[in-house]
């Protein structure tokens, strides 16, 4: 069997039998693993079934960095190499619809009344991957601006903001605060987006709750855009605002909460600068 390093050739259509499986995992669609291994095997260059398996793991470990779908069971390994990287991304370049697609975000019948979101911890240093795998991951998400792309994708957005409106309203409900619940606001639907906020809610106790609404397809820790003047509202009403980031959203939305101020959490790292004439 062979242990010499993978070719593009085989990088390439492992990838593509990667990606087939994971349309019929996200579809719902029957598939088997060892019938795809099976197909697969005789086009590469005499490797192992082991070798495949862990391939595979390793492009869930990729798509973890791209903050992307991965089939679950195939667990993310890593310390693999950049060209397997390059090989999902020279799939996605021939497949531009992988990434517009939104399964499941555009519930029939308008504004979804869903169940409430599962609210977890914060990522912090205690509970963060082993270094070397949290490099990797950031490494990837750096070179390809995963956080430009869920910014510029407009209808993830807008389906994160959506949820967590249903989310709010249902909570305030559940605490018996149906008055509340009818005041809360989408306000960048109604208003625009230059409040520095998206949803105007409540506590259960009236007060007030401005949040700032972050989606992510991809894990907790996937870098996100926020504006100068998003984080200049957290500054000045500290008490009142939030982020509240969705991930998973996809699959099935998870979220956790920041309260400013947000360096505490996170590192802001500055992206575009103002050209000014002297």
């Amino acid at each position: 069997m062979s242990n010499g390093p993978w070719t593009d050739e085989e990088n390439d259509l492992i990838v593509a039998d990667y990606f087939a499986m994971l349309a019929d995992d996200i579809s719902g669609r029957r598939y088997s693993k060892a019938e795809h291994r099976r197909a697969l095997l005789p086009l590469l260059n005499d490797r192992s079934e082991g070798s495949v398996e862990f391939k595979h793991q390793n492009i869930s470990a990729v798509l973890k960095g791209l903050g992307e779908d991965w089939i679950p069971g195939y667990k993310p390994a890593f310390n693999f190499q950049m060209t397997l990287v390059d090989a999902v991304a020279r799939w996605l370049a021939l497949n531009p619809a992988w990434l517009g697609r939104q399964p499941g975000l555009q519930p029939a019948g308008g504004l979804r009344e869903a169940a409430q979101i599962w609210v977890g911890p914060p990522p912090t240093l205690s509970n963060q991957p082993p270094p070397q795998e949290l490099e990797q991951m950031l490494h990837i998400a750096r070179k390809f601006d995963v956080a430009g792309r869920d910014e510029r994708n407009r209808a993830l957005g807008r389906a994160g903001e959506e949820h967590l409106l249903a989310h709010e309203r249902a909570a305030l409900r559940t605490a018996g605060r149906d008055d509340l619940a009818r005041k809360v606001r989408w306000v960048s639907e109604e208003d625009g987006d230059g409040a520095g906020y998206d949803i105007a809610s409540f506590a259960p106790d009236g007060f007030p709750r401005l949040i700032e609404v972050k989606t992510t397809n991809g894990w907790e820790r996937t870098p996100f855009h926020i504006t100068r003047n998003e984080l200049a509202v957290a500054e000045e009403r500290r008490s009142e605002w939030r982020l509240f980031r969705l991930w998973n959203f996809s699959r099935e939305p998870k979220a956790f909460e920041l309260h400013p101020p947000l360096d505490a959490h996170v590192s802001l790292s500055a992206t575009t600068f103002q050209a000014s004439f002297h």
